[in-house]
C-alpha cells in the first residue's frame, strides 16, 4: 500500500517561488521496499530526474528545490511485492489522492507551479465587489429617452422590454445591429443605486468607437463610441464613480479589430489609409493577408474581426508604449484597471508589456479572459505564463462557475467539487486563487436562472456561495432583477427597471451584504474545505473573525457529523459545529 495525496502531503502547499524546498511525504507499508520521486519541467522530458525516497516509520520521504520557474510535473516510481508499479494523480491531473498504475500504463502526473515571485494586487481590489455592465443594455440617461447619434443600416426596440435579436443574411452574418441605446450618463445616473446595494467596482463592455453594439470589433481605440456619449461624459462618469468610492475597469480587446476600424477600412468608413486600402498603410504589418485585400485572417473565421499579426511589435506598442499608448492613454485618465479580451489569443510578451506598462500606474489591476485552469493553459502549441511573474494578477474563473452549476443542478457531488476547487487552489499562486474574477454569468454564457431552470432555491444556494467562497465576485448586470436568457443574444435583454424581481433581488442583496458584514468572508481570509454526508462545509478565517458555511446541494436535509476534515487546521476542527442541521438546497453560516 502507498498512498499520497497532494492537498496534505506537499509542504509548502500550492504555488511555490523557485528555490523553495518541497517536501513530499507518502505513507506505504511494507510492502513497498523503494520509492522515487520522478519530476521534470513542464515539456522538458529530457531533463527528467529520479530523486530516491528517504525510508521513514510510515512510508517515505523526499525533498525537491525547483531551480526555475514554470510547471513542473511529478510521480512516483514503486518496487513493491506486486513488482514495479506507479503512483500519480487520478484523470485528469486532478490534485489529492493518486492512484497505482500499472508499469505498462502511462502515469498521470501531478503538478507543481512554480513563480519567479508572487505578484502583489491592489488593496481596492481585494476589498472589490464587481457589476459588470453591457453598456448598451443598462440604461439611457437622456432625459427624453432618445438614443445618441443612432448608427447608419441599425435598428432601435420600440421598447425596452423586446427581446434582443440580430438581422442575419444569407450566410449567417449580421447585417443589421440592434440597439437600446444605453450610455454612459445612464450608468452615472445609477451608481448611487449600485452604490447603496454594495457594489464598488464596475467592469464595463468595451466603450470604444465600432460598429456592433458589443464593440468587440473596435473603430477606434481612442475615441467613445457616439452611441454612449462622448469623452466629457466618460470623464464626468469616471469622476463619480471615483468620488463614490467605486473603481471602473474596461475591456481590452487587443487581438483583433472591427473591418470598418481606422485600422483596416474595409468599407472606407475612415479618411485613414487602412490595411484594406493599400498595402503601403501603416497598419499593413498588423496583419495577414491571404489575397489582399479581401481574404485574410480574421478571428475564428468573422470577416468582420480582421485579426492582429501576434508577433507584430508595432501593434503592440500602439497599445502598451509607456508613452502615448492605448493603455497609457486612458489610464492616466484615471481607469483602475484592464480586461483583456481572448487572453489567449495574447503572446506572453504583449501580456508583459502591457503589465509592464499598466505597472507605471500605482494600484492599477490586470485580468485576463481564461475559460479553463489558467496555470496550465496551453494556446498555440505553447504553454502560457499567466501567472508565473509580470503578467495577469487575476483570471476569470470560468471554472468555478462551472463547477458551481454542476453542484447545484447534481451534475457534481460536494466531494467532486471539493477536490476541483482544492485543486485550483493548488495549481494557483496564493493571491491569484484568492483574488480571483469570479463569475456566475457574463455576455458569454446563458443566465443564470436560465441555467438553473428558474428555480430560485437552486439561486439562493448558488448564489450563496458565488458571495461567500474566495475570489472577487463580479456579478452580470440584470442577473439581480432576474434577468433569464439562453446564449448571445438573448442573454443581453435590457436591464427592467421598475419591474425588477424583489425576490431574486433580495436574494442577491442578503448574500452581498452578509460578505460585506462578515469580515471572514473577505476574498483574501483563509479558506478550509471539508466534507459531510453529501453535503461540504468551509472554514473562512480572518485576523478578526472565524465563521464556518455548511452547503447541502441534495434535496434532504444533512447534519454535520464526523467531518472529513483532514484540510482544516487542527485548532479549528474541535470548533466545527458538529450536530448541526442544514435543509435541503441550504446554505447557512455560523460564527465560531
Amino acid at each position: 500500500m502507498f498512498q499520497f495525496d497532494s492537498f496534505t502531503d506537499r509542504r509548502p502547499f500550492g504555488a511555490v517561488q523557485k528555490g523553495t524546498a518541497v517536501t513530499l511525504t507518502a505513507q506505504a507499508d511494507g510492502a513497498v521496499t523503494q520509492a522515487t520521486l520522478v519530476i521534470m519541467p513542464d515539456e522538458h522530458c529530457d531533463q527528467t530526474q529520479s530523486l530516491p525516497m528517504t525510508k521513514s516509520p510510515n512510508g517515505y520521504t523526499v525533498t525537491f528545490t525547483p531551480p526555475n520557474d514554470g510547471l513542473w510535473f511529478y510521480h512516483f516510481e514503486l518496487q513493491s511485492d506486486n513488482g514495479r508499479e506507479r503512483f500519480g494523480a487520478v484523470g485528469g491531473g486532478i490534485g489529492g489522492l493518486g492512484q497505482l498504475y500499472p508499469e505498462n500504463v502511462d502515469v498521470v502526473n501531478y503538478q507543481m507551479t512554480v513563480v519567479t515571485a508572487f505578484d502583489p494586487v491592489p488593496a481596492w481590489y481585494q476589498n472589490a465587489r464587481f457589476y459588470h455592465i453591457f453598456v448598451d443594455r443598462f440604461n439611457n440617461g437622456n432625459a427624453d429617452g432618445h438614443v445618441n447619434a443612432p448608427k447608419e443600416n441599425s435598428f432601435l426596440y420600440g421598447r425596452k422590454t423586446d427581446r434582443p435579436m440580430y438581422i442575419r443574411g444569407n450566410d449567417g452574418e449580421i447585417i443589421r445591429w440592434d440597439f437600446y441605446g444605453g450610455n454612459l450618463t445612464g450608468i452615472q445616473q445609477k451608481l448611487p443605486l449600485l452604490a447603496a446595494r454594495g457594489i464598488n467596482a464596475l467592469y464595463l463592455s468595451p466603450i470604444f468607437q465600432a460598429r456592433s453594439n458589443h464593440r468587440y470589433d473596435t473603430g477606434d481605440y481612442f475615441a467613445i463610441d457616439e452611441v454612449l456619449g462622448s469623452l466629457h461624459d466618460f470623464k464626468q462618469f469616471l469622476a463619480a464613480a471615483h468620488q463614490l468610492g467605486m473603481h471602473v475597469i474596461l475591456d481590452g480587446v487587443f487581438n483583433h479589430v472591427g473591418a470598418d476600424s481606422r485600422y483596416f477600412n474595409a468599407v472606407n468608413e475612415y479618411s485613414d489609409v487602412g490595411a484594406a486600402n493599400s498595402l503601403d498603410s501603416p497598419y499593413a504589418s498588423w496583419f495577414s493577408f491571404k489575397r489582399f485585400p479581401d481574404d485574410y485572417n480574421s478571428w475564428w473565421g468573422v470577416k468582420d474581426l480582421p485579426a492582429i499579426n501576434k508577433d507584430n511589435q508595432d501593434f503592440h506598442d500602439f497599445i502598451a508604449a509607456k508613452k502615448g499608448s492605448v493603455i497609457s492613454y486612458w489610464t492616466d485618465l484615471g481607469v483602475d484597471g484592464w480586461r483583456l479580451d481572448v487572453a489567449d489569443e495574447l503572446m506572453d510578451d504583449f501580456i508583459r508589456q502591457i503589465r509592464s506598462t499598466l505597472d507605471q500606474f500605482p494600484e492599477r489591476v490586470l485580468i485576463g479572459e481564461v475559460w479553463e485552469d489558467a496555470s496550465n493553459k496551453q494556446a498555440y502549441g505553447k504553454r502560457r505564463q499567466y501567472f508565473e511573474g509580470g503578467e495577469l494578477n487575476a483570471v476569470m474563473n470560468y471554472p468555478l462557475r462551472s463547477m458551481l452549476i454542476d453542484l447545484t443542478n447534481g451534475q457534481l457531488n460536494a466531494a467532486g467539487f471539493v477536490r476541483q476547487l482544492m485543486t485550483l487552489k493548488e495549481n494557483y499562486p496564493t493571491n491569484a486563487f484568492a483574488f480571483n474574477f469570479n463569475n456566475i454569468g457574463s455576455h458569454d454564457t446563458p443566465r443564470i436562472l436560465t441555467m438553473l431552470d428558474g428555480d430560485r432555491r437552486k439561486l439562493q444556494f448558488i448564489v450563496s456561495l458565488f458571495y461567500w467562497l474566495p475570489g472577487v465576485p463580479c456579478l452580470y448586470y440584470g442577473d439581480e432583477a432576474g434577468l433569464t436568457g439562453g446564449k448571445d443574444p438573448d442573454n443581453r435583454a435590457f436591464y427592467p427597471w421598475g419591474h425588477e424581481d424583489q425576490a431574486v433581488l433580495d436574494i442577491y442583496q442578503i448574500a452581498l451584504q452578509t460578505r460585506i458584514d462578515q469580515p471572514a468572508l473577505a476574498a483574501g481570509a483563509a479558506f478550509f474545505p471539508f466534507t459531510f454526508e453529501d453535503s461540504f462545509g468551509f472554514v473562512r478565517q480572518n485576523d478578526t473573525q472565524t465563521l464556518v458555511v455548511l452547503a447541502n446541494p441534495t434535496g434532504s436535509p444533512q447534519v454535520l457529523q464526523d467531518p472529513h476534515a483532514e484540510l482544516v487546521p487542527k485548532s479549528l476542527r474541535a470548533l466545527l459545529p458538529v450536530g448541526t442541521m442544514v435543509p435541503a438546497g441550504g446554505v447557512i453560516w455560523q460564527q465560531i
